[in-house]
């Protein structure tokens, strides 16, 4: 496994609050990864900083085998970079059907004159069919989304990034309002991704992380605290103390 992203003592404060503090740990290009951690541990403000949104005080962010700075790059460029984060709630285009949406997420030339001229093919088509399947939403591709359940709303924005070719994926609290079916799925859904691509999953729900069985790296007051399987974190004195315990 090779060295995707690589987080080297970054720290930042907001109002003299430090919310990460020299904050280190990588993530392979082939790789399933939970962060948890109590509030205010630091978990949304290291997702800030890699997509771009956030700028640290100290520290480096490097991206692929060329060990790109992600902290001269603009979100945008990050993003073209292979980046995707889907946010806690599902933001999908609610009048529109769940092929439209995938439609609208097709990584494509996005000038005027090409979004104008643009006509879809016979690949592009095969492509949200595939997608469509691997996020379990192929018999609802006429639906509207805002029909769609809290469950499927989410894995229509998984579906939408994924159509963005994404190296890396950062998922925020997926489970949430989630039915336990669709936690189950929604598990082994990210679990079947890892596969081909890196998975970063900020959770609370331990049942669920237990579920995607993978490495769970645990913050706390803007560092890592623990870092190991769920068994290792879940008996871990310092996790039980600032946080499973709590």
């Amino acid at each position: 496994m090779r060295q995707l992203l690589e987080v080297q003592g970054i720290s930042v404060s907001f109002d003299g609050f430090k919310a990460i503090n020299n904050l280190s740990f990588s993530i392979g290009d082939i790789d399933l990864r939970a962060i948890i951690g109590p509030n205010g541990a630091g978990k949304t403000t290291f997702m800030d900083i890699v997509t771009g949104k956030t700028r640290p005080d100290q520290g480096e962010v490097l991206w692929g085998n060329k060990n790109i700075s992600l902290l001269k790059k603009t979100e945008a460029e990050i993003a073209e970079l292979g980046i995707g984060r889907k946010f806690q709630k599902p933001t999908v285009f609610q009048n529109q059907t769940v092929k439209d949406n995938f439609l609208m997420a097709l990584k494509k030339n996005r000038s005027a004159l090409a979004t104008i001229m643009y006509k879809l093919t016979l690949d592009d088509m095969d492509r949200i069919m595939e997608i469509a399947k691997t996020v379990n939403l192929s018999a609802h591709l006429p639906r509207l989304s805002g029909e769609l359940s809290h469950g499927q709303k989410q894995w229509l924005e998984i579906g939408m990034l994924l159509l963005q070719d994404p190296k890396l994926l950062l998922i925020d609290e997926p489970a949430a309002g989630m039915t336990l079916k669709e936690r189950d799925d929604t598990a082994s859904l990210l679990r079947t991704l890892s596969s081909q691509r890196a998975v970063v999953v900020v959770e609370h729900d331990m049942k669920f992380i237990r579920n995607l069985d993978c490495r769970v790296t645990v913050l706390h007051e803007g560092g890592v605290l623990a870092e190991g399987n769920i068994d290792y974190v879940s008996n871990n004195k310092d996790v039980i103390d600032v946080y499973l315990g709590r």
